[in-house]
C-alpha cells in the first residue's frame, strides 16, 4: 500500500511540474506575441560573448505558436516520464541538457542564426530516458526507455544536418546532454564497490 501511495505521489508531482513548465512556455509565447516578438532576442546568436547569458532562457522561447505546438506534446510526455524519479533530479537533468544544447548551438550554429525553443530539451530527455535504466540498472526504467524509443525513435533523424531551418545542432547537443545527465545524476554508489544488482 505504501508503495502505491509513493508511486501515486511521484506521478502527481511529476504531472504538476511538467504541466506547469509547459504552461510557462505558453505564457511566455503569449507575451512574445503581445510585444511584437519582443522575447525573440532571448534566442542564441552563435559565437557572440554576450549571447552566453541566453543559453538557458532560449529553451523557454519559441518563434510563434506553431513552433510551440510542435514541442508541447513530446515535452509533456517525455518530461513526465523523466520527472517520475523526482523533481530535484528532473531539474538537474533539465539544467544539464539546456546548458549542453545551448552551448553546442552557440559554438557551431551558422553565423547570423537565432536559435530558441524547447526541442533541445526534448531531444535531451529522449536520450536521458533511453540510457537511464542501463546506468542505474533498473529494469523498469529500461522498459520505459524501450517504450520511449518506440514512441519517439524517429526523433533521431533530427540530429542530422539539414537546411530546413531546424536547429539540428540544438537537437544533437541536447541528445548528448541527456546521455551525460543520465550519468551525472545516477544513483550514488561507491566507485570502488561492485556494480549494483539489477532491480
Amino acid at each position: 500500500m505504501a508503495s502505491e501511495v509513493s508511486t501515486g505521489s511521484r506521478a502527481w508531482s511529476a504531472g504538476k511540474l511538467i504541466v506547469g513548465w509547459v504552461a510557462l512556455l505558453w505564457i511566455l509565447e503569449g507575451v512574445d506575441q503581445l510585444t511584437d516578438n519582443g522575447l525573440d532576442g532571448f534566442g542564441i546568436e552563435p559565437r557572440k560573448a554576450g549571447e552566453l547569458i541566453d543559453v538557458i532562457p532560449a529553451s523557454f522561447m519559441h518563434f510563434g505558436f506553431d513552433h510551440l505546438v510542435a514541442n508541447t506534446l513530446p515535452l509533456l510526455v517525455l518530461g513526465f516520464f523523466a520527472a517520475l524519479r523526482g523533481t530535484g533530479r528532473f531539474l538537474a537533468v533539465a539544467l544539464i541538457i539546456m546548458v549542453t544544447s545551448g552551448l553546442g548551438v552557440w559554438l557551431v550554429a551558422p553565423d547570423g542564426s537565432n536559435t530558441a525553443g524547447a526541442s533541445g530539451l526534448i531531444f535531451g530527455l529522449f536520450g536521458y530516458l533511453l540510457v537511464r535504466g542501463f546506468v542505474d540498472r533498473r529494469i523498469t526504467d529500461v522498459a520505459l526507455g524501450a517504450v520511449v524509443a518506440v514512441l519517439y525513435g524517429s526523433l533521431l533523424w533530427g540530429v542530422l544536418p539539414s537546411d530546413s531551418g531546424i536547429s539540428w545542432q540544438g537537437h544533437l547537443f541536447g541528445l548528448i546532454g541527456g546521455v551525460a545527465a543520465a550519468y551525472m545524476t545516477a544513483d550514488p554508489r561507491s566507485l570502488r564497490g561492485p556494480k549494483p544488482a539489477w532491480h
